[in-house]
């Protein structure tokens, strides 16, 4: 039985989406969070490696707070690149293979062609800056040992997300003023595990954009989420002016997924079919 450790397997949106993927495939699943110890000492991570004995890693851990980072870079450096870093230098010789999660925030947002995995970077944010950061000292210490997958726009069961907050928000207002001038790649928690137990069976190594199929605004998203959830409020475009956050985002961040399609042997299926999914099977079963 192949075994796997999920750092942030019991909180974590991803985390959790991948306990459940993983378990089901059969897999002997263990969780590791930071609340059972110092997940960024290497130290403690190689205790934990010992005892648990995993085939595979599979880091969800990382600052996500994208604007906090603004004030905070330190910190969002040491989980983003100091965490990678230390789980780099514990398996390194190890028979462990990692998989480790990056964001489409590593580009610059410009042009309106999807972004390969090839094309050069210019993150905009300091929570973009960071995240190459651990993309980067993973390529360089395991580059044979690790699958680098970027994601982007997580929606899923488990955990507040963007979807779920604008269902909740859909329910008690007439109206919810939403971005349509940042576009991007929606995600599906349960198929980003789906696809990484997948390579992780493979022992893939290298760097893959592992996003639902389509791009959407956040206002597309979240117009067809209140549709199709039959909540009964409108949905108005608003500009990113309009919307001031301290980070700047990325205005296109559409990933291209020729290359995740290749390995799987079949592309990501369409964003509304997976939000479709969410919806009715996990949002509200009974629909």
């Amino acid at each position: 039985m192949t075994k796997a450790l999920i750092l942030g397997g019991r909180t974590g949106l991803l985390g959790q989406a991948l306990m459940r993927t993983l378990a089901a495939r059969g897999w002997e699943v263990s969780a590791l969070g930071r609340e059972d110890g110092q997940v960024d000492d290497c130290a403690f991570l190689s205790e934990c490696i010992g005892t648990t004995q995993p085939d595979v890693i599979f880091n969800t851990i990382a600052w996500t707070q994208v604007d906090a980072a603004e004030d905070q870079p330190d910190d969002a450096l040491h989980w983003n690149r100091g965490l990678p870093d230390a789980l780099a230098r514990c398996i390194k010789g190890r028979p462990v293979h990692l998989v480790h999660y990056s964001t489409d925030f590593v580009f610059p947002g410009t042009g309106e062609r999807p972004w390969t995995e090839d094309a050069p970077t210019r993150p905009l944010n300091a929570y973009g800056r960071t995240k190459l950061a651990g993309e980067q000292v993973l390529r360089q210490l395991i580059p044979q040992q690790c699958c680098i997958l970027r994601t982007a726009w997580l929606f899923g069961p488990g955990r507040r997300n963007f979807v779920s907050t604008m269902l909740e928000l859909g329910r008690s207002r007439d109206v919810l003023h939403v971005v349509h001038d940042q576009v991007g790649s929606p995600t599906y928690s349960l198929d980003l595990a789906q696809w990484s137990a997948v390579l992780a069976e493979r022992r893939t190594a290298g760097l893959f954009h592992a996003v639902n199929g389509g791009r959407a605004s956040w206002c597309e998203l979240a117009s067809e989420a209140v549709a199709l959830a039959g909540a009964h409020c409108r949905v108005e475009p608003i500009a990113s002016a309009d919307w001031p956050q301290k980070a700047v985002r990325p205005a296109f961040s559409v990933l291209d997924t020729s290359r995740l399609a290749a390995e799987l042997g079949v592309p990501p299926r369409p964003w509304p079919q997976a939000l479709r999914d969410y919806i009715f099977t996990e949002l509200h079963p009974q629909t």
